[in-house]
C-alpha cells in the first residue's frame, strides 16, 4: 500500500504518519510544497524511532506525482467524495491520496477522477477528522481487506 499526502501542512500529523505507514510497511509519499521541513524536531519526534523502517519517497509537486501515479490505481480522499471508503475493494499497490488539512485535496484533482474520489462517513456539524487518523481508519480497512499482509 501507498499513502500519499498532498503538501502536508503540520509537522505532527506527518510524523503519525509516517508512524503508521513504518508499522504498517506501507510506502509514504510526500507531495511539495510542504508546510515544514522533514528535518524538523517536531516531525521527527512524533515519528519517534521508526524513520529507519519507513519507506519515503518526495515529489516535487502534485503535477509530477500525477505523472509518477499515470498507471497506478490511485484513491482521493475527501468529504467530497460520493463513496464510502468501505465501499471499495483496495488492491496491494493502490496508492491512497490525501490532501493538506486546511484545505483537502484541489477541486480541479476531484472533478478529474469523480469515481476515485471517496469518504469517510461523519456527522453534519464537523469540518472533517484529523489527517493521521483519517490515513490510519482507511489504510487499516485497505489491509484488512487483503488479510494484513506482513503483519501479526
Amino acid at each position: 500500500m501507498h499513502i500519499v499526502l498532498v503538501e502536508p501542512e503540520i509537522p505532527p500529523n506527518t510524523g503519525n504518519v509516517s508512524r503508521t505507514c513504518a508499522v504498517t510497511g506501507t510506502t509514504l509519499h510526500l507531495v511539495e510544497p510542504m508546510g515544514f521541513s522533514i528535518e524538523e524536531r517536531q516531525l521527527k519526534r512524533a515519528g519517534l524511532d521508526y524513520w529507519q523502517h519507513l519507506n519515503l519517497q518526495v515529489h516535487e509537486s502534485l503535477e509530477q506525482f500525477l505523472e509518477y501515479a499515470t498507471d497506478r490505481n490511485c484513491w482521493f480522499l475527501s468529504t467530497k467524495g460520493k463513496q464510502s471508503y468501505t465501499d471499495i475493494t483496495y488492491h496491494e499497490d493502490d496508492l491512497l491520496v490525501f490532501g493538506r488539512e486546511t484545505a483537502g485535496l484541489p477541486d480541479w484533482l476531484l472533478a478529474r477522477f469523480p469515481q476515485k474520489c471517496v469518504r469517510i462517513p461523519m456527522g453534519p456539524d464537523v469540518r472533517s477528522l484529523n489527517l493521521s487518523n483519517s490515513v490510519a481508519i482507511v489504510l487499516y480497512e485497505a489491509l484488512r481487506q487483503q488479510g494484513f499482509p506482513g503483519l501479526s
